[in-house]
């Protein structure tokens, strides 16, 4: 078991180095299907080895890209497993696993990171509960974290997105309160709030917490208040051109690192209007492969497939010319 809060002193906790991510650019993958609606194993394979050659820091399994809610637990389980395996085989034995572990009930939540940690992952991502979200209390949804994180035996971090919790939207005071249990090791921001980011970051600067942009719109703007990168979906179709900010950025050369923010910014406001599902657009298109989500969603058609597909192409040609 994870050493509790209580354990602490009233200051932020440190968390051990061999568990404290690198600072950098995280996917969280797509999940992909046969057409028999089973899991495809071999592309799951495949796009993992392809976002690990291209250089990006670390991978996420289960995130809000990877159709999680769409998956019963043993399928979790198999795809977690699989990326694992595959970056292990490909000589990423190293390279950091994360794994979406959000539910609505305190048990479950524990059960998955539990799994998560059985199947290879190295932290979880963890999403507050917001179903009954009339009836949970500020001190409810930090007491879920902790009781969370004390029985999870790898490292979490939160995961505040209020567009999938009904709106609810932790606060910097929350979050830095929860950045004092050990095993709390970070935060992913998709709110967007970059005010909220730069306090986490200054609230936690002598610290292992590792605080990440949640879109990849704003990698330039997580940097520059002292962020650690960005946890985004846009990596699953650019993963070079979202790492290329960040290198230019760390190099100093502000200039190159915005004009590039420019152009992910634009293809990212293509995958942030269609999801999960215009991702898988862009991969079938420019990279043949990605295949269909599951029902109810579906893949676009007509004039509507057109313009998420133009709307990848300015970031697809910079992505082919830094592969190059």
């Amino acid at each position: 078991m994870a050493p509790s809060a209580a354990t602490v002193a009233d200051g932020n906790a440190t968390p051990n180095p061999q568990s404290t991510l690198a600072p950098g650019f995280y996917v969280p993958t797509v999940a992909f299907f046969t057409p028999e609606d089973t899991v495809d194993e071999p592309t799951t394979c495949r796009h993992a080895v392809r976002l690990a050659k291209a250089g990006v820091t670390g991978i996420v399994t289960h995130g809000s890209n990877g159709e999680a809610v769409h998956l019963d637990h043993q399928e979790r389980i198999l795809i977690t497993k699989l990326t694992r395996s595959a970056l292990d085989d490909a000589g990423y034995a190293s390279m950091p696993l994360i794994v979406g572990c959000g539910a609505q009930s305190t048990r479950e939540a524990i059960k998955l990171c539990k799994d998560a940690a059985a199947s290879g992952g190295t932290h979880t991502l963890v999403l507050p509960p917001a179903y009954y979200g009339g009836l949970l209390t500020t001190d409810l949804i930090k007491a879920h974290f902790r009781e969370v994180a004390d029985a999870s035996p790898i490292p979490i971090l939160i995961y505040n997105y209020p567009g999938a919790c009904s709106g609810l939207d932790l606060s910097s005071d929350v979050v830095l309160d929860l950045a004092k249990h050990p095993n709390i090791q970070g935060v992913k921001f998709t709110c967007g709030n970059t005010g909220k980011l730069a306090r986490v970051v200054a609230g936690t600067s002598d610290t292992g917490f590792r605080t990440f942009g949640g879109s990849a719109d704003f990698t330039v703007q997580t940097l520059a208040v002292g962020g650690h990168g960005i946890i985004g979906g846009l990596g699953n179709v650019s993963p070079v051109a979202c790492m290329e900010v960040i290198k230019a950025w760390e190099a100093g050369k502000q200039d190159r690192a915005q004009e590039l923010q420019r152009v992910v910014a634009r293809g990212d406001w293509t995958a942030i209007q269609g999801g999960f599902v215009s991702v898988k657009v862009a991969l079938t298109k420019y990279f043949g492969y990605g295949g269909e989500p599951r029902k109810p969603c579906a893949l676009p058609q007509g004039a509507k497939l057109a313009e998420q597909e133009e709307g990848f192409a300015e970031l697809v040609e910079l992505e082919k010319s830094l592969a190059k």
